[in-house]
């Protein structure tokens, strides 16, 4: 990253230290980075992050003119928190994190004149293995595209899609899609406890499992099906798995069914 680009983090909880944290592992100056962050737990392990942190607007010092702003407070409070960041408006291009709030939404709070990018990280930020989805608004460059990427790969991997109603498939498949694989550790443990295994052995294997496989399939330049065969002997006990798990009504309908709630919802919380 660039060591002349000032940021204004606007939200400091978890999302937000991962992101200060990845800025300054990758040669974001501190003198060019400042966070708002109100609640008094999470200012002070931003401030142990060695993020320079303060309570409010008010507290920013008049001199400092961020070249970015990027807006991560919580979806409740975004509507009537985000105003007094408009008069950057002139000078500052935004990304937000905001998950549900499209951008013709924060341009209202923003003014006509903003240059806003939506963007949906998800947890695996606090890793820097994350999967970040990014739509660009009107006024929003080739260039300021190109030095938004570099910001939210302190991160992990970043991809843009042109049409932002695509945000709340993203939403339901990468922005919730943590919380299925860690529903996969717990189930895959539960059944290793009923077939006979004691429960911290069968949660450490299940963990380890979706780890090793994970990192496995992030490593290996074969697609997820190729992957899937080359561990599937012909009448072996993997084969006997996946005959119940791929059968009628098995792993890929309910996923169909899960990620269809999760866009549904996304959608109705957008308005």
């Amino acid at each position: 990253m660039s060591s002349r680009r000032r940021i204004l983090l606007v939200g400091c909880g978890k999302m937000g230290q991962a992101l200060g944290r990845g800025w300054l592992a990758r040669g974001q100056k501190p003198a060019g980075l400042v966070a708002i962050e109100p609640n008094d737990a999470a200012a002070r392990a931003a401030k142990d992050a060695g993020i320079p942190t303060v309570n409010d607007i008010a507290s920013v010092d008049a001199a400092f003119q961020p070249d970015w702003v990027v807006l991560a407070v919580k979806p409740q409070v975004a509507q009537v928190s985000l105003t007094p960041f408009a008069k950057y408006a002139g000078t500052a291009a935004y990304v937000s994190i905001i998950a549900g709030i499209r951008i013709a939404s924060l341009r209202a709070s923003l003014g006509p004149k903003a240059a806003v990018i939506r963007s949906m990280p998800n947890t695996a930020a606090a890793v820097g293995r994350s999967m970040t989805v990014a739509v660009a608004g009107p006024g929003v460059t080739t260039a300021l595209k190109s030095e938004c990427t570099v910001m939210l790969e302190a991160v992990g991997e970043v991809a843009w899609i042109d049409d932002e109603a695509h945000m709340d498939a993203v939403t339901a498949v990468s922005g919730s899609g943590p919380a299925y694989v860690f529903l996969l550790i717990e189930a895959l443990a539960e059944a290793g406890v009923r077939a006979g295994l004691a429960p911290a052995l069968a949660q450490r294997l299940a963990r380890q499992t979706v780890v090793g496989a994970g990192e496995l399939a992030r490593q290996s330049p074969d697609t997820a099906p190729v992957l899937r065969q080359n561990v599937t002997s012909p009448g072996g006990t993997t084969e006997a798995a996946l005959k119940v798990l791929m059968a009628k009504n098995g792993l890929q309908d309910l996923l169909n069914e899960a990620v269809a709630a999760a866009t549904a919802r996304s959608r109705e919380l957008a308005g």
